[in-house]
C-alpha cells in the first residue's frame, strides 16, 4: 500500500523513495510556511527544517492530550517504563505539535505513556516538535505505533474505531495502521461487537490475538450476554492482567456450551451385570451412536461369544420387532 508516512524524516536523513513509491503530497497552501524570496527566504526555510529535526526539553505539564485514543492503560507497563526512564533516563524522544488553541502549549502525538511517567518523575520531556494537521496527526499517530508493533489486536481495533467515528474514511483508516480494507473491516467488527467499555475492562491483552477475540464475540451473541453482564463477569473472574480478565470472561460465556460437550461427549452410561450382579461391561449412549465396552479380565469369553453371535442377535430383535409392529 502505497501511503504518505508522516514519520520518516523526523530524525536524521531522510532515506530514498523505493522505486514506483508514490512521493509524499506537499502540504496545502493555508499550511505551507510563508518564506520571503531571496536569500533570506532561504535562511528561514532552513530554520525552519531544523527546527522540524531538533529536539526541545518540554515542562510535561504543557503537554495536553492529543489525537485518539491509541493504547489501553496497564498500571503495571507505566510503573516499568517510569521505573526504566528513572534508571537510565529517556532515550527515544516524544512528537507534539503546537497546541491549536492555547499558545505556548503541545499537543502530544504520540509517546503518551513517556510522558506521564516524566511527570511522575518531574523531568522534562525531550519532544520534536512538528505543524500538524489533525488528520496528519491520527495517521501520525498510528503509523508510529504500527511501526514498532506496539498495539495490541484490540487497541488497534479501538483506534480505528475513534477514527471512524471521528469521521475518517476507510483509507486513511487504513493508512494509519498500515492494513487493508479486509481486515480494517475485522478490527471494526470486534469493537462494534464488544464496545467502548468492555474493551476498557478487559484492557490491552497483550498476548490475545485476532482469531481469540473473534471467538470472544461470537461467544457474546450465542449467549445473548449483554455488555452490563460481560463487564461484570471480567471484573469479578478476573485476574490482575488483561489476559486473566479476557480469560475469565471467554470462559465465562462458553461455560454452558463446554458442559453441554462434556456431557455429550461422555455420554450415558448403563452397567450391564449378570444374574449374580457381577458387572460384566457398560452401554454408552452418545450422540449418534451407542458402545458397549466389555473388560477383557473376568470376561471369560464372553465377549468373543458376543462378537461372533451377534448377527444371530440382531435377526431374533427383528423378528421380535415384526412381530410387535404387526
Amino acid at each position: 500500500m502505497a501511503r504518505k508516512n508522516l514519520l520518516q524524516g523526523l530524525i536524521g536523513d531522510q532515506k530514498a523513495q523505493p522505486e514506483g513509491a508514490e512521493p509524499p503530497a506537499p502540504p496545502a497552501a493555508s499550511q505551507r510556511p510563508r518564506y520571503s524570496r531571496g536569500a533570506i527566504g532561504a535562511v528561514s526555510q532552513s530554520i525552519a527544517e531544523l527546527k522540524s529535526r531538533a529536539i526541545a526539553e518540554i515542562d510535561p505539564f504543557l503537554i495536553d492530550r492529543g489525537g485518539l485514543v491509541d493504547r489501553l492503560d496497564d498500571d503495571t507497563e507505566l510503573a516499568a517504563l517510569t521505573a526504566s526512564i528513572r534508571e537510565h533516563g529517556q532515550q527515544v524522544p516524544v512528537l507534539v505539535r503546537p497546541h491549536p488553541d492555547h499558545p505556548e502549549r503541545y499537543q502530544i502525538v504520540y509517546g503518551r505513556r513517556r510522558v506521564l511517567a516524566l511527570r511522575d518523575l518531574g523531568q522534562p520531556v525531550k519532544a520534536m516538535i512538528r505543524d500538524l494537521d489533525d488528520r496528519e496527526l491520527v495517521v501520525a499517530q498510528g503509523q508510529e505505533n504500527t511501526v514498532r508493533k506496539d498495539l495490541t489486536f484490540i487497541e488497534k481495533a479501538n483506534f480505528s474505531r475513534q477514527m471512524r467515528d471521528a469521521g475518517y474514511g476507510r483509507k486513511v483508516i487504513c493508512e494509519a495502521l498500515n492494513v487493508d480494507k479486509t481486515q480494517m473491516s475485522r478490527l471494526l467488527q470486534v469493537a462494534d461487537a464488544l464496545g467502548p467499555d468492555l474493551i476498557a475492562v478487559i484492557g490491552a491483552a497483550p498476548a490475545i490475538g485476532r482469531d481469540r477475540w473473534l471467538k470472544l464475540v461470537e461467544a457474546l451473541r450465542v449467549s445473548g450476554t449483554d455488555p452490563d453482564t460481560a463487564m461484570a463477569h471480567a471484573n469479578l473472574a478476573g485476574g490482575p492482567t488483561s489476559n486473566d480478565r479476557f480469560e475469565a470472561l471467554l470462559n465465562a460465556l462458553t461455560l454452558p456450551l463446554r458442559r453441554q460437550a462434556a456431557a455429550e461427549a461422555g455420554g450415558e452410561a448403563i452397567v450391564l451385570r449378570s444374574d449374580s450382579g457381577a458387572e460384566i461391561g457398560r452401554l454408552t449412549r452418545r450422540r449418534g451412536a451407542t458402545t458397549v465396552t466389555i473388560p477383557h479380565a473376568g470376561a471369560g469369553g464372553f465377549d468373543e461369544w458376543l462378537a461372533a453371535n451377534l448377527s444371530e442377535i440382531h435377526r431374533n430383535w427383528l423378528k421380535q420387532h415384526d412381530k410387535k409392529k404387526s
